[in-house]
Formats: structure tokens, C-alpha cells, sequence
């Protein structure tokens, strides 16, 4: 391992010189293939944290999706459904536990995952260098790879993928700093351990919290940790569904990771399902087109004739109505906050994503009413007591 790895250039490409490096001792990081950068870096690093926490919460394999410093997705290895296959696009082939958690992470909002950075908790196998083959992305970090995953990575983008391992033991210092304008920052690391006992605390009058939510809710606070703040997270059946970043206004968090979770739900439609897309679409064209079936610009897109440049024939409007039809059958997903919800609009607008369960630190003035209107719609909500904003 190198003790310095210099960069291509920083943020922007008018950023230069650029590096990472180690102040003492050797980075914990060695670059097999290509040559990232110092977002990819970013991602890299703040992506492998989430993952590694996720196994060690839940003794399961763990995947994430970066993209400029914050999740779009975030997984456990669970296998894949019969939908979740097809709404994942992963053909009936046997998938190891962590493919599956890469699939399911890399799954969740296919939009923003574009082109982003993948974090695996554990080696990466040929299944899950298979995965990440087909897909468009930088990079990917992980504690090692298979000899074969590692010939399949370097054939991706010509020969130049972002391939890094790091040392699963490596553990950083206590105290971390950045620097700002020339202004060196300084504090302790956010050491805090999420568990189960952050839900003990449950201020509702619904108290059911099922050994699934508690899961969930894990998912979902750990997934905060690495976020860009303000910020709030979606979780269903062990995988992040949509995740609200770096907004000013909280209840713009959850309009914006609701939005993400219901188009996740949305593409489980049988409607979307039956779509009849020719053969030979492009991946990332079938997103699109998926993501715009399902908006509220489905009916212009078939009346201008679109439609006939990825379907077989015209498939029927998917109708406001029916949409929102759809998603009244979205159950048992769990809500995280990196702070307190000022409001009681968040929770309404939570309740239309079919959120059951929550945890937020608490401390609003406005506790009351936010629990208020959690017992409206019977939710269970759980105060940790813990914010857990990142920046």
C-alpha cells in the first residue's frame, strides 16, 4: 500500500494538484484498476463506512450505490423476488448473497444510481462483478475480489474501471479534520453505534415494531450516517427505497425520498410490468422510459408518438387514478430521520408512502403534534435521541 495516491485533478477539473494521502503510515487503500478521482474517492470511502456497518448490524452481506457523496441505494444480501428479479432486470441465474444485496442497492432509485460508485462488505465474486458489468458506474470498493471478478471488472469501460480494495481492518483515528477557506476543522468521529435500542423509546400509542421494522429502521439510520444533510430515509424488506439528501427543508426531504420510494413501488405494477419494450432497449433507456410511464407525462409521451421508438405497440395511459390506486396497496415501510421532524406535514406526507414505522431523534417544540399525527394513522414511532446529520 502507498502512502500517497495522486489524483487526476479535485472537485472540478480546474482543481489541481489533487491527491489523498496518509499523515502517518500507509493509506488503507491500493487502486488494482484505473485511476479515480477525487469525488470517486469521496464516494469510495464514505460508501465502504455504510457497508461495513451494515454487516456488522445485521450479520448479513451489504451493498451501496453512491453518487456525489450520499446513497441512492443501500442493501442487504436477501434473495431476490420473482418481481424484484424483473423490476432489477437480472435474468434466473443463481445470484451469491452479496450480488443479490448489490442488485437490490443498485436497484432501488436506477436514476440516480447512474453512473455512480458500488461498495461491497464483502469480496466480490463473479455474480456480483457480473452484476456490475452490465451497468453503468465508476467504480467499486470492497475488501477484495475473486481472480475472476477482478477479469471482469478490468473489461469494463475499455479496460479503465475504477477497481479498489481496502483493508477491512483498517480503523481511522479517533479525531478527524477538514479544512474550509484555509480553516482547519476539527472533531471527534461519529462513533455511534446503531442498534435496537435506539427504538425502545416509543412515544406513540402504537407500539408494534416487528423484528422486520427494527431492521428496516437499522437500514435506514445507518444509510443517514453517510448522508449529506438535512436528510431522510426509506426502508422496505431490508433495502433503501428512497433517500432525501441535502435539502434546507425537512419535509422537502420526504417529499423527495417518498417520490423515489413510490416509483420504486410503482415499477412493481403489473402495468409496468407487461410493458411491451422491443427487444434490444438499452438499460438505461428502459429506465427513462419506466420513469416517465409512471409521472404524470405518460399521456403526452403516447399522444406524440414516442412510444413507438421503445414499444412493440402503444401500451394504455397509466392513469393518475390507477397510480395512486397502486400505491394505497404500499404496507410496512420504515421511516429514518437525521433530526427531528418540525412538523406534522412530514408524517402526512410519510403516510402516502405507506410508512409504518419511524425513528427520529425527537426534541421539536412541536413533539406533540408530530405524534399526534403519527397516531392519526396508527404509525409506531420510536424518538433514538440520536442526530445524525453529516456534511
Amino acid at each position: 500500500m502507498a502512502k500517497e495516491i495522486a489524483l487526476k485533478y479535485g472537485c472540478n477539473p480546474n482543481q489541481k494538484p489533487s491527491r489523498i494521502y496518509m499523515e502517518n503510515g500507509e493509506l488503507p487503500v491500493t487502486v488494482l484498476n484505473g485511476r479515480p478521482g477525487y469525488i470517486n474517492f469521496l464516494d469510495a470511502l464514505n460508501s465502504w463506512q455504510l457497508v461495513k456497518e451494515l454487516k456488522e448490524a445485521t450479520g448479513m452481506p451489504a451493498a451501496a450505490s453512491f453518487k456525489h457523496v450520499s446513497p441512492a441505494g443501500a442493501a442487504v444480501g436477501s434473495p431476490l423476488s420473482e418481481t424484484e428479479r424483473k423490476i432489477y432486470f437480472v435474468d434466473d441465474e443463481n445470484l451469491s448473497d452479496i450480488a443479490c444485496a448489490y442488485v437490490r442497492a443498485r436497484g432501488a432509485d436506477r436514476m440516480s444510481s447512474y453512473g455512480d460508485w458500488a461498495a461491497l462488505s464483502d469480496i466480490c465474486d463473479g455474480d456480483t462483478a457480473r452484476m456490475i458489468k452490465k451497468e453503468v458506474s465508476d467504480g467499486v470498493i470492497a475488501p477484495g475480489y475473486t481472480e475472476e471478478a477482478l477479469a471482469i471488472l478490468k473489461q469494463k469501460k475499455n479496460g479503465n474501471y475504477n477497481v479498489v480494495q481496502i483493508d477491512p481492518d483498517y480503523v481511522p483515528e479517533e479525531i478527524e479534520t477538514k479544512q474550509v477557506f484555509g480553516i482547519t476543522f476539527e472533531q471527534g468521529r461519529n462513533n455511534i453505534k446503531i442498534d435496537e435500542s435506539l427504538f425502545e423509546n416509543i412515544v406513540t400509542k402504537n407500539h408494534d415494531l416487528p423484528e422486520s421494522a427494527k431492521r428496516d429502521l437499522i437500514i435506514a439510520l445507518i444509510t443517514l450516517k453517510y448522508t449529506q444533510s438535512n436528510s431522510v430515509c426509506y426502508a422496505k424488506d431490508g433495502q433503501v427505497i428512497g433517500v432525501g439528501a441535502g435539502q434546507q427543508s425537512r419535509v422537502h426531504c420526504v417529499r423527495l425520498a417518498g417520490n423515489k420510494a413510490d416509483n420504486w413501488w410503482l415499477r412493481q405494477c403489473p402495468k409496468v410490468l407487461d410493458l411491451p419494450f422491443k427487444p434490444g432497449i438499452r438499460r438505461a433507456d428502459r429506465d427513462n422510459t419506466i420513469d416517465v410511464y409512471i409521472s404524470d407525462e405518460c399521456d403526452d409521451v403516447l399522444r406524440d408518438g414516442t412510444w413507438e421508438n421503445f414499444f412493440t405497440e402503444k401500451p394504455s395511459v397509466f392513469t393518475r387514478e390507477e397510480r395512486r390506486a397502486w400505491l394505497d396497496t404500499m404496507s410496512g415501510v420504515a421511516l429514518g430521520s437525521d433530526a427531528f421532524f418540525p412538523f406534522g406535514d412530514n408524517i402526512e406526507r410519510a403516510h402516502k408512502s405507506g410508512v409504518e414505522y419511524i425513528s427520529e431523534p425527537g426534541g421539536s417544540i412541536r413533539d406533540d403534534n408530530v405524534i399526534e399525527t403519527c397516531d392519526r394513522y396508527n404509525i409506531t414511532m420510536a424518538f433514538s435521541g440520536v442526530r445524525l446529520f453529516h456534511h
